[in-house]
């Protein structure tokens, strides 16, 4: 008997041992949820048929000639049915992969589901035309997983988003949150108002990144930079976006970071002077003046084409770092103030996002989004204020940035939907000194202690690639790979899978990916 179960433990010793070592060379990032892998593999070098009735037949078909398999539609191949199945589903993004000897089939209830499958499918490709026998089903952990560029700063242009989005579908990433407008530039054709581009989308100067000095150098470039999308550049990146399932979320930030409107038209300004571009980074005094009916329309019109152009669901209003200075000595801004019942200038701010709120959702049937304080809660050293007392409307979604634990908690205790974008794990500008890999990685949305209606409140997370000191793609690349598949991670694969040192083995092989496309990717 002791015979017996000796050669048991050890089948099962080697059964298991099989198994970790299976996922441990499995390079699937994000890691799926439930996997089971077998000892058969699939050859995809003797040739494809693709089946189904999915209508990314073409989608696929261009992600095996990219691996490098040309004969597809060989009968004798291997068939790959997309199948869209009639099982409901709770959560459109779900997926399952089946792979045998002679037969790959990717079946979800949605075209998302697809997608993402087709994706697992891709990264397969990326190590061997050979995948391994195996069943995957999956589904994210999130719904928001979102990547930010910040094309305000520094001007980008089209193939730099394109290639930002290819990569964002790789990893099953599905929120472009495109920062358009900022003090440092308009970045975004607004055919009611041309000055917007014609003067707001150029500076004379830029502040550079003197010996890492970033905000603190006193060195500038002496160089003109300019550039903005014109609305069919717009129309071509969203329809770029919608054929790898990605939402793009524009932002247009009001009513701080608008030195760049104030300067195209002085009226939208609360001391109403001619400004120029600033050429410097950071918190600027100009803001928009929130007491003048016109300054007001020109942010609906903003806003309407803005709408008609995004078919995102969800509009990006900024909201954040907000200097009071110019309010305080306004005497029309305090007249406003009295009139209206308003107490402080946090109140004033909230009051001004609410009112922009309704207009978004009467006018345009949409959300507004903002970072953390339109909340109406001073989470700046610099900002010496009195909290609101006025409530936020309660349609908006808050982008946690700034603050600690308490700021976080202060937004889900009152009920609010929360993208999690703690600066202090997600800024992709932030050096790897500050963010390694490991603490990227690390970063959960959900913060401890919450009961299961405050966590359904955390819908994501966000990865913020700010671009005061990523002038070119270089520099982006640089910064975002390969802490982007990090984040990923975080927003699909459920908590209890994940597992960094097998992360930070599977992360070798996109890496080897990004750097045959030319990405200048950092030596970890």
């Amino acid at each position: 008997m002791k015979k017996y179960l000796s050669i048991i433990i050890c089948f099962l010793g080697l059964f298991v041992g099989s198994t970790v070592l299976a996922q441990q060379d499995f390079n699937i990032i994000p890691y799926p949820n439930e996997i089971i892998i077998k000892k058969g593999k699939a050859d995809l070098s003797k040739g494809v048929h693709i089946t189904g009735n999915s209508n990314q037949t073409a989608y696929l078909q261009k992600i095996l000639i990219e691996r490098g398999i040309s004969n597809i539609n060989i009968k004798k191949g291997i068939q790959i049915n997309l199948l869209l199945t009639s099982k409901p589903s709770d959560i459109s993004e779900a997926y399952e992969l089946q792979a045998s000897k002679n037969k790959i089939a990717i079946k979800a209830a949605t075209e998302k589901g697809i997608f993402y499958g087709i994706q697992s499918l891709n990264q397969l490709l990326l190590k061997s035309f050979e995948i391994p026998e195996l069943i995957i089903k999956d589904e994210p952990a999130f719904k928001w997983r979102s990547f930010m560029l910040d094309d305000a700063r520094y001007f980008h242009g089209k193939e730099t988003v394109k290639k930002l989005l290819d990569e964002m579908a790789l990893l099953k990433m599905n929120r472009f949150h495109w920062h358009l407008t900022n003090d440092a530039g308009w970045r975004i054709e607004i055919k009611a108002f041309p000055l917007l581009t014609q003067i707001g989308s150029k500076r004379d100067s830029t502040q550079i990144n003197d010996n890492g000095k970033k905000w603190k150098s006193e060195i500038s470039d002496h160089k003109a930079h300019s550039g903005f999308y014109t609305q069919n550049d717009i129309k071509e990146i969203i329809a770029y976006a919608s054929e790898r399932q990605i939402t793009i979320i524009p932002e247009i930030s009001m009513p701080g970071h608008t030195s760049a409107a104030i300067a195209s038209y002085s009226f939208l300004g609360t001391t109403k002077k001619q400004m120029k571009i600033p050429t410097r980074f950071g918190v600027e005094s100009a803001v928009l003046d929130v007491s003048d009916e016109r300054a007001k329309l020109f942010m609906y019109q903003v806003l309407r084409e803005v709408s008609a152009l995004f078919p995102s669901p969800y509009i990006h209003i900024g909201g954040d770092e907000v200097k009071f200075d110019q309010w305080k000595n306004s005497i029309s801004v305090q007249k406003y103030m009295d009139s209206h019942g308003i107490k402080n200038y946090y109140d004033l701010h909230v009051h001004f996002t609410n009112e922009v709120s309704k207009f978004v959702e009467d006018s345009l049937g949409k959300r507004v989004i903002g970072w953390n304080e339109i909340l109406g809660k001073n989470v700046h050293e610099w900002a010496n204020e009195e909290n609101a007392n006025t409530s936020l409307s309660k349609n908006a979604i808050v982008q946690f940035w700034k603050g600690d634990a308490k700021d976080l908690l202060f937004g889900i205790d009152k009920g609010y939907e929360i993208i999690n974008s703690d600066h202090r794990f997600t800024y992709l500008d932030y050096t790897y000194q500050q963010i390694d890999i490991k603490k990227a990685y690390g970063f959960n949305p959900v913060p401890d202690g919450l009961d299961n209606k405050q966590r359904k409140l955390v819908i994501g997370l966000g990865a913020q690639m700010w671009s005061e000191w990523t002038p070119t793609f270089k520099e982006i690349s640089y910064q975002t790979f390969p802490r982007i598949a990090a984040y990923a991670e975080s927003g699909w694969t459920k908590q209890q899978n994940k597992d960094f040192v097998r992360f930070d083995k599977n992360i070798k092989t996109l890496i080897n990916y990004w750097k045959s496309k030319g990405y200048n990717i950092p030596d970890l």
